[in-house]
Order: C-alpha cells, then structure tokens, then sequence
C-alpha cells in the first residue's frame, strides 16, 4: 500500500513538472486586410493587441476595391477593414464574409492637402486653379478618392479639373504624389496629415461628399479563429477608440 502510494506521489510530481516546463500554446496570426488610410492606426493597433494577447495580426494594405477583389477570388484574409461601408455589406451578401459581424469601427474626413500651397481656403485654391496636377486616389476602388470627386462636383469643378487629375492607385499611393511633387495638392484622409501646418490642410464640408463609414468584418477564413474575433472585439475597446479617434477619424 505504501509503494503504491510513492508511486502516485511520484507520478502526480512528474506530471507536475511537465506541465511546468511545457511551452506555452502557440501565439495564433491574424491576416488582416486592410484599407490603405488606415495604415499607421492600423500598425498601431495591431502592436497593442499583439502586446496585450501575444497574438500577431499580419496587415496587408490596398484600396479597398483592389482588397474586395482579392477576396473574391479567394485569398484566405479573415478579417476585412474597408474604407467604406458598402463592400463588408456584399461580402456577406457574396458569401464571404460572416453575417452579422459587421461594424462601423471609424468614420473618415476627407482634406486637401498641399506642402507647398496655402490651402487655408481650399474651395478658393480649386476654383482658382493655379497649379497643374491635382492628385485623387482611384474613385472606383477607393472611397477617398471617390469623396474627392464629389467635393469637386459640389464646388461645380469636375469638367474643370478632372484633366488636371493625377490617379493613384489608392490613398496611400495618392500621398506620395503630392509629397514628391508629382502634384501639387490632393485629397487624402486626414488621418495621413494629421499634425501638419494648418496651412497645409483643408477640411472638406462633410456635406460635401457621402459619409465614409469604415465598416470591418470577419470573413469566412476566420469564422472559427478566435484570434481573428477577439481582434475584431478590440477595434470596439476604449483603448482601440482613442487610438483611432486620435488619428483623426470619429467613432459612432
């Protein structure tokens, strides 16, 4: 009766000792897509989640159509991040993207940005138009770009300067125009200029173009990850929000 009992007591410690020295489980990755304006936040955001869970979000960057096109064809992303509102909306219609998981996690404001311009008075600089490239991202596949094309209608300016207009590819792409030079002054997000001169950076009236709601989504590839969810809950956390709302966007 003894013997056996050292051997449970031994037994009971050996198990004791393997679960000490077990490696933690493994840190899971989260594939993200991600509209480009939301790069830096996102950057951020993905580093506090990763310091608060261990778990890694890798983030792949592009216009919002160029995403969508992506994940139609198949790309195993499992969380969707828009620059609009439209697009996690026909995911689930398509059937990509998990019903009922949708959500507005930022709400984008759309400038005109120059380096070398005042545009103070941005309508005025437009109507003006003393200079030769305007820089706008994709209308198509981009909704920033799209809200620069409706500013320009609402000012009465689109024949007038749609000959003058540099396309990027998406909004990032639409930045880089204007900071090397290639155009004079463009409409970007005002989460990339953030902290610049006021001089540099005119806020379009919000009446002036439709209201771009950033809607995220978990996509059928991460239907089963936990990972991909709690990530997803943590863009709603009051940490994600003050991240995001100091980037320059508003939160509903």
């Amino acid at each position: 009766m003894r013997a056996l009992r050292r051997q449970f007591i031994s037994l009971a410690a050996a198990v004791t000792v393997l679960a000490a020295i077990a490696p933690a489980a493994e840190a899971a990755t989260v594939s993200a897509a991600v509209a480009a304006n939301f790069t830096k936040v996102a950057t951020e955001l993905a580093a506090k989640f990763q310091a608060k869970t261990g778990d890694e979000v890798k983030l792949s960057f592009g216009a919002t159509g160029a995403l969508y096109t992506q994940i139609s064809q198949g790309a195993p992303f499992e969380v969707f991040l828009s620059a609009d509102d439209k697009r996690t909306k026909t995911a689930i219609k398509d059937g990509f993207g998990v019903e009922g998981t949708d959500f507005t996690y930022a709400v984008g404001k759309v400038v005109l940005y120059s380096p070398t311009l005042d545009v103070t008075d941005g309508a005025a600089v437009l109507n003006a138009g003393a200079f030769q490239h305007l820089a706008i991202a994709d209308p198509k596949a981009a909704p920033y770009g799209a809200a620069g094309m409706a500013v320009l209608d609402k000012l009465g300016l689109t024949a007038t300067l749609t000959p003058r207009i540099v396309t990027g590819e998406n909004i990032t792409q639409t930045l880089q125009f204007v900071d090397t030079g290639n155009a004079e002054l463009g409409f970007v997000a005002l989460s990339q200029v953030v902290g610049k001169p006021a001089t540099q950076v005119w806020l379009a009236p919000a009446g002036d173009y439709p209201a771009i709601k950033q809607n995220a989504v978990l996509l059928k590839p991460g239907a089963d990850d936990a990972a991909a969810k709690a990530f997803l809950d943590y863009l709603k956390s009051p940490e994600a929000i003050a991240v995001i709302t100091a980037a320059g966007y508003s939160v509903e």
